[in-house]
């Protein structure tokens, strides 16, 4: 194979590289895949949400035998203090349609399942197989990558990385810095499993209708982050994630958050008798449009988390995953048809179409969040929580207090916490980072 030139070589076989692979193969390119796992998903062994319109712009009759857990019909968002949660929640009968738009996954599942049909578009997915250095000729173009194999380079016209946000791969050859401890979280996952009627009885679900909590608050200890629970058909998948710089600040553990959460009274409940199989670590981009590195080179585009596509207010990423994989592909094949050189000059096609996409529209729109959310995450994560809780305590309670003095008595807490000028510029500062 060293002897063999590819037209595509993508690196990483997660939801950016499979779509870029499965859209290149399909286009008739000359694909080569390379994933250092022993199968595609097998360090994947958490639950997600999948956004249907993504990946059938790629698969259009994925539902036909892709391995989808439930379709969602329900979104909770859940404010949590230490013993309560002041929720919303938004359910419709209208995702009950034949085409619904989201599905929880198990990704290890999911994994195996896109790289299969990766496969079936003909290209060639090389396992258990780490790319250890890109190659580059005389005027430093990349041309190719030496893997841990024996033989020499396999040499390629583009390489797409794909390899998740803390890829070595790219930041090694120096083109990207590696992503700062406040651009990237850390997300540890559980998987509960019980029997599917049970998780029917207790969201209050049929057939393979599914729920999705959100949840933030003091469960992250003042911290950036959130917690999530997804039903899947015969498990849920429990989680918790906050900025890696926090856990390094405040000495705070990831499975002391995700323990601490699931005991929530709140929580516990839902997870009752349930029996605790698998538990996995994951890190998550979240360092928005302002830490998006260049794109695209000599010879490499970046596609998915290596390039910080992440939406973390919407918690939206497999979809930017897929849809970044997907134009990777096409600007490569509009490349490859038009005989033009595969310089820097000429991928900046893919990063115009990124731009021209939901994918980088979203992300400037919310360019100022992670900031706010840093900076002010122990308001906004601590200190409001725990007072719109004690403000709906007061609501609800009927003590013979009168409505009045309540009502004055809440707006003297949330003064005295925040002081008005605070509280006006809290406001201010979220107004501005959400427009």
């Amino acid at each position: 194979m060293a002897d063999e030139k590819f037209d595509v070589i993508v690196i990483g076989a997660g939801m950016s590289g499979n779509a870029a692979a499965y859209v290149a193969a399909e286009k008739g390119l000359k694909v080569l895949q390379l994933e250092r796992g022993e199968y595609p998903g097998s360090k994947n062994v958490q639950g997600a949400i999948l956004y249907a319109d993504m990946l059938e712009k790629i698969v259009p009759d994925f539902r036909e035998d892709a391995p989808l857990e439930r379709h969602l019909v329900e979104q909770r968002f859940w404010m949590m203090s230490e013993t309560s949660h002041t929720g919303m929640h938004y359910r419709s009968d209208t995702f009950n349609e034949d085409k619904p738009n989201r599905y929880t996954i198990i990704r290890s599942q999911f994994d195996r399942w896109f790289s299969g049909k990766v496969r079936e578009k003909g290209a060639i997915v090389l396992t258990e197989t780490t790319a250890t250095e890109l190659v580059t000729g005389r005027d430093g173009a990349v041309i190719g990558v030496r893997t841990d194999r024996s033989g020499g380079p396999i040499y390629a016209d583009v390489v797409v990385l794909a390899e998740g946000v803390n890829g070595l791969l790219g930041s090694r050859a120096g083109l990207r810095e590696r992503p700062k401890a406040a651009q990237v979280a850390l997300a540890v996952k559980e998987m509960h499993f019980m029997p599917r009627e049970t998780i029917e009885a207790r969201f209050n679900l049929d057939g393979d209708a599914g729920v999705v909590i959100e949840a933030a608050g003091t469960i992250s200890k003042g911290m950036a982050g959130m917690g999530f629970v997804y039903t899947n058909k015969e498990s849920l998948s429990v989680g918790i994630g906050c900025l890696v710089s926090d856990f390094a600040e405040t000495g705070e553990t990831p499975y002391g958050l995700l323990d601490a959460f699931r005991r929530h009274p709140s929580l516990r409940p839902l997870l009752a008798d349930a029996e605790i199989k698998e538990y996995a670590a994951h890190l998550i981009p979240e360092g928005g449009y302002r830490a998006v590195p260049q794109l695209f080179g000599d010879g490499w585009v970046v596609v998915g988390d290596a390039g910080q596509f992440n939406n973390a207010i919407h918690r939206e990423g497999s979809n930017l995953a897929m849809t970044t994989g997907r134009l990777a592909a096409e600007a490569i094949f509009q490349v490859k048809t038009r005989r033009q050189p595969f310089t820097a000059e000429n991928l900046a096609l893919y990063k115009r179409m990124v731009d021209d996409s939901f994918v980088m529209k979203d992300l400037k729109k919310y360019k100022d969040m992670p900031r706010l959310l840093h900076t002010q995450s122990s308001n906004l994560f601590l200190t409001y929580p725990q007072l719109v809780s004690k403000a709906m305590e007061d609501f609800v309670r009927v003590d013979g207090t009168p409505k009045l003095e309540k009502e004055k008595a809440t707006v003297r807490n949330f003064v005295r916490t925040r002081s008005w000028t605070g509280l006006f510029g809290d406001a201010v500062r979220l107004a501005r980072a959400w427009r």
